[in-house]
């Protein structure tokens, strides 16, 4: 009988591609991972890794475990699952993600709740951009993500996530006190096109979206400044540097010299919760999303 802690190892590192990375991803030495694979290889009576170059691949006979491992452990953690829910304990350890600003204004309530009604449940909580999280929580590394999309550039998901919607995030342009427009009710986006914008870090979905949505508009977005905070976007604005869009989820308390103003077309974003579907059974797992559901309800501004 082929050890399925053995089989997890061997698709850690199919799936990292290095003994490294799956050490990394286990949190295990690499080691230990080298003399679990060891055993492993006497267990099948042929090679499962190969030197190449400083690394190591796959031999023919690994890419075939691992794609049995593959289902093997997504048919274990079901049972899991399934245990847990004939259990009906909210209990044990869980790793919540979720992008800045819904780290700072969404999940720490929800996670007070989780606290106060389920005390035998441990929920960490790691603050990642979508774009990590998701195929972290498709690998099984993270539990849950929040994670958002824009109404004109949604987010890809893999088909064995399952999702429930949060809250919709409308987002204003900040502008300093004294600009020509801040005293408006309302702005056109294709107002803002020529102005020297304040955004995200390079490789940030939002940053992304910023310049997908100035281009619809026939404008080439002119990037000054770009910071991973909203607080220090918010302290460029109030400079007089630049204007930035910023999402009213977790942006106060905002410095003083800077108006938001409502733009046209409206600015939304969509918030919502991803997990693996194999793990839907698990009570943990809903009471996570009913916590952050509850407080995802409220209006995001």
């Amino acid at each position: 009988m082929l050890s399925l802690e053995r089989l997890r190892i061997l698709h850690a590192i199919g799936t990292y591609g290095s003994v490294t990375g799956a050490a990394n991803a286990l949190h295990v030495t690499t080691s230990a991972i080298s003399q679990q694979m060891a055993k492993l290889e006497r267990e099948v009576g042929q090679r499962l890794l190969e030197r190449s170059g400083r690394g190591v691949r796959l031999t023919g006979t690994a890419e075939l475990l691992v794609a049995h491992a593959g289902q093997m452990l997504s048919l274990a953690e079901r049972a899991e699952a399934d245990l847990e829910a004939h259990r009906g304990a909210v209990v044990g350890r869980l790793t919540l993600a979720a992008f800045a600003t819904a780290a700072r204004g969404l999940v720490p309530p929800a996670l007070g709740d989780l606290r106060r009604d389920h005390p035998r449940l441990r929920v960490g909580l790691e603050e990642a951009e979508p774009h990590e999280t998701v195929p972290r929580v498709a690998r099984g590394d993270v539990d849950v993500a929040v994670v958002q999309d824009w109404f004109n550039h949604p987010l890809a998901l893999p088909e064995e996530l399952s999702r429930a919607a949060l809250l919709d995030d409308v987002a204003d342009v900040a502008l300093a006190e004294g600009h020509p427009l801040a005293a408006r009710g309302t702005v056109d986006i294709r107002e803002l096109a020529g102005e020297p914008w304040i955004t995200w870090s390079r490789g940030w979905i939002c940053n992304a979206w910023l310049l997908h949505t100035l281009r619809s508009c026939g404008a080439e977005p002119d990037i000054a400044h770009t910071a991973a905070e909203h607080h220090t976007q918010l302290a460029l604005v109030a400079a007089g540097l630049g204007v930035a869009i910023i999402p009213r989820l977790g942006r106060d308390p905002a410095p003083g010299g800077v108006r938001f103003v409502e733009v046209r077309p409206r600015l939304v974003r969509h918030v919502y919760a991803v997990w693996r579907a194999d793990a839907d059974r698990r009570p943990s797992i809903r009471a996570v999303i009913r916590a952050l559901r509850r407080h995802g309800r409220a209006p995001a501004g």
